[in-house]
């Protein structure tokens, strides 16, 4: 494949993946609201609890042994079916551990709730391991359109079609749990039926060294990100109880959104593409340093606009019932930067030989964040978010950092980006605090002030940014220029001679 086609096939893929996982933002936000306001924090807690577990599992079963399709410059069909076969027996292994240790974890957390909701999770950890092989060679083949589509799809008969009548009809937790089941179940069928391959079992291939390491890697990486990005909600539930879950889980889920539109639809491209770059490190770096600016230029306005505005977002969609989810949405929203950064960060590490860093870079960290959650969670949960705030920034510094060196940049080569972010967030900033202002002024029912709030505050965050792009577009940078010529017709990148300047 020429160069200029692995890039105009990157960039369509780019695009489709951001469009569909855009209109997934839009349903995602809709189906949390309605189901939110029907559940209650309680029993959406222990949804929390139950997802917690299960991402674990997924983890342990997911794409473990099937990551290495996407690494492999070449594959056949014995690769496939060596993936496949130990994909499933290790999503079936995880379902019947779920299966077993659930009573005991409902009593652990002291929820009876707990025990119903990981039995039927277990069927879904099954059914995302026997789509882990076929999801991997659609992303491999940077089929994205195809595969936002299924995902799309998978999520709207999932949680619209199935755990919108189920919690109507008061199955409680339930709902969401066979939600979870039917959307795993969607997800299944539609990357079978768009990327079909051998399901006959093969438990020694050629190359099951490279695949089982690369399975090694991927399940030590996973496992201490779940640690790090779940265990804080497992010693709330504890020290808790599962409304104060209930409450946290709302916020992450909604906080989440935004980056997984933008991290969903850049990193599985960017690492697909990544490993037909391997040879050259220049446009690896290049096509990086322009995700990069888009997270610290763009991203980081976003994070502190949205953080000012979670209280109203919280108000107007989810009612008093939710309200103390509104300054723990706030902290979350000012993690984005950090969850973006790291995220389109880790390929660079995949794609340089460098895929063992992830978790040994982050490793250490549980020695201190452990502790600290355990010992300050009774104390409320302000203080169990402040730990995972600053357990966020020090990942997305580690990991950054170790790409920096993988590519052989100079860490300072961010400082412009940095201080160009700054300025424009200090900027909407301003403008969003000067818009709800004038809001407190008006005289107007809580829902009505809540909506008008919100939509004064996002206009001037919006027309500050479109502003400065459309009249000052040099304080963006060229990389962040580069990224918004994409996406916004008025938008033109610098031509080389003046970025060199």
């Amino acid at each position: 494949m020429t160069t200029a086609s692995l890039g105009a096939r990157t960039e369509r893929a780019m695009k489709w993946s951001a469009l569909t996982t855009a209109a997934r933002f839009a349903l995602q936000l809709g189906a949390q609201v309605v189901l939110a306001r029907l559940l209650g924090p309680g029993n959406y807690g222990i949804y929390g609890i139950g997802i917690a577990i299960l991402t674990f599992a997924t983890f342990l079963a997911g794409t473990g042994f099937s990551y290495s399709l996407l690494l492999q410059p070449q594959v056949g069909s014995d690769d496939i079916r060596f993936a496949f076969t130990w994909q499933l027996l290790a999503g079936m292994v995880c379902a019947l551990l779920l299966l077993l240790i659930a009573p005991l974890l409902a009593v652990y957390f002291r929820e009876p709730g707990v025990a119903s909701m990981l039995r039927w999770l277990a069927l879904a950890c099954v059914l995302t391991s026997a789509s882990g092989t076929a999801l991997c060679l659609l992303q491999r083949d940077l089929d994205f359109r195809a595969l936002g589509l299924i995902q799309l799809v998978a999520y709207a008969i999932g949680y619209l079609g199935a755990g919108l009548p189920l919690a109507l009809a008061g199955w409680g937790a339930d709902a969401l749990a066979l939600a979870c089941v039917v959307q795993a179940a969607v997800v299944l069928a539609g990357c079978w039926w768009r990327r079909p391959h051998a399901l006959r079992p093969l438990l020694r291939a050629p190359t099951r060294n490279q695949a089982l390491n690369t399975g090694g890697t991927v399940l030590t990486t996973n496992l201490v990100n779940w640690l790090l990005s779940n265990l804080d909600r497992l010693i709330i539930a504890r020290a808790l109880q599962a409304h104060a879950v209930g409450l946290y889980t709302l916020a992450w889920n909604l906080a989440q959104i935004p980056v997984t539109l933008m991290v969903g639809a850049l990193q599985p491209a960017f690492l697909a593409a990544g490993a037909k770059l391997t040879g050259d490190p220049l446009r690896l770096g290049q096509a990086w340093r322009q995700l990069l600016a888009a997270v610290l230029v763009i991203v980081m306005p976003a994070a502190v606009s949205l953080a000012l505005l979670a209280q109203d977002l919280v108000a107007l969609l989810y009612g008093p019932a939710w309200a103390d989810t509104g300054w723990l949405l706030a902290l979350m929203f000012l993690c984005l930067p950090a969850w973006a950064g790291w995220g389109v960060s880790t390929p660079v590490l995949w794609n340089t030989g460098r895929k063992h860093l992830e978790a040994r870079l982050q490793g250490p960290l549980l020695i201190v964040a452990v502790p600290a959650w355990w010992l300050l969670a009774p104390y409320g949960l302000g203080a169990a978010v402040a730990v995972t705030v600053g357990v966020t920034y020090v990942r997305a510094v580690l990991i950054i950092g170790a790409g920096l060196r993988a590519l052989g940049l100079r860490a300072r080569s961010l400082l412009p980006l940095m201080a160009r972010g700054a300025l424009l967030s200090l900027g909407c900033g301003l403008m969003t605090l000067a818009a709800q202002s004038g809001v407190e002024q008006l005289t107007l029912p809580q829902t009505l002030h809540a909506a008008a709030s919100l939509a004064a505050g996002s206009v001037a965050a919006l027309a500050t940014g479109l502003g400065v792009a459309w009249t000052q577009p040099g304080l963006l940078g060229q990389d962040a220029r580069q990224v918004l010529a994409r996406v916004l017709p008025f938008m033109r990148p610098m031509p080389p001679a003046a970025s060199a300047a």
